[in-house]
């Protein structure tokens, strides 16, 4: 959930905004759109074998979406008039890998015309995208609508990478997810790349004593330094997540207890008992993860406030 802006979490959201899914269901398609699943998942497919950074990106979509209004596909919505959408707001700005969507509602469209919904899209394609990246598989529970309203103002809401663990808390805690849902999601920056702006803040005038943040392993801080000048930095400059960015693994947690944590708000699960534990486990345990981050993704997956099932996912019907 990288995020090219630090925002400060706004406390006014409304937990009333997110209705769990209900009415989601694993057979939700069987009789309407049989093929559906497998015709996302041959797009997704598609898509990855000619650009390896898909699956992060249609991971980062999912989260992206899920944490404004729920799992709506209100990140997908395009500007309009006076209008600017989620995906136009500061933290959206790096989000790609539409078209992969584009190209999978096209087919259904071919096939069963106004059934599957553009948020039921992206929540199995966040699947598929986990799966190719060698990660564990899981039904997803469908059934979600479309939403109709899409605001870049509110992407402030984004968990940024410069929170503390009490801000993470808080901004988990008000969409109904734990702190174990918070250490297990966090897992899914083993996938992807972040640019500079991201992390920026932790290597160059930290603060008034360090120069760089005194919780980073010091030559994972020079080889960031060296990528990330204070100056003259390259177009598009960045790191990877992990050194095994396209590879669903814990390698994650076991960075972080190293030091090694990209983000701020990475590094910050260390900053409480029960998140530390959990960090730890994690590292030493794949398979605790894998079961983890299943569980936590179908608990996130099911937040959905949409109304609609969008005939182009870019507008509203």
């Amino acid at each position: 959930m990288a995020q090219l802006v630090a925002a400060f979490f706004s406390s006014v959201l409304i937990f009333s905004l997110f209705s769990p899914g209900k009415s989601l269901s694993l057979n939700y398609y069987d009789k309407t759109c049989p093929y559906a699943e497998s015709i996302i998942t041959n797009a997704i497919k598609n898509a990855a074998s000619e650009d390896k950074t898909v699956p992060a990106a249609l991971l980062r979509l999912h989260f992206h979406d899920c944490f404004i209004r729920g799992c709506d596909a209100s990140v997908l919505l395009s500007s309009k008039g006076s209008n600017k959408a989620e995906k136009d707001g500061p933290p959206n700005v790096s989000l790609h890998a539409f078209y992969v969507i584009d190209n999978a509602k096209k087919e259904l469209e071919a096939w069963c015309p106004g059934v599957v919904s553009c948020a039921d899209i992206l929540a199995l394609a966040a699947r598929d995208a986990v799966v190719l990246s060698g990660g564990p598989s899981w039904d997803v529970p469908k059934g979600r609508k479309d939403g109709k309203t899409s605001k870049a103002s509110e992407t402030t809401q984004l968990p940024a990478p410069t929170f503390s663990i009490s801000q993470l808390q808080q901004s988990f805690s008000q969409r109904g997810l734990s702190m174990d849902d918070l250490v297990a999601l966090s897992g899914g920056h083993t996938l992807g790349f972040s640019h500079c702006s991201s992390f920026q803040k932790r290597i160059h005038n930290f603060n008034a004593t360090h120069d760089v943040d005194p919780s980073m392993h010091p030559s994972f801080a020079a080889s960031l330094r060296s990528v990330c000048p204070q100056k003259n930095m390259a177009k598009n400059a960045g790191a990877t997540m992990d050194p095994s960015s396209t590879t669903f693994d814990n390698n994650y947690y076991k960075l972080i207890l190293q030091g090694k944590g990209l983000f701020s708000s990475d590094q910050a699960l260390l900053d409480a008992p029960k998140t530390k534990d959990l960090v730890s486990k994690f590292a030493s345990s794949q398979e605790a993860f894998r079961k983890a981050f299943v569980n936590s993704m179908i608990k996130m997956s099911s937040i959905n406030g949409g109304q609609e099932i969008r005939k182009d996912c870019r507008v509203v019907n």
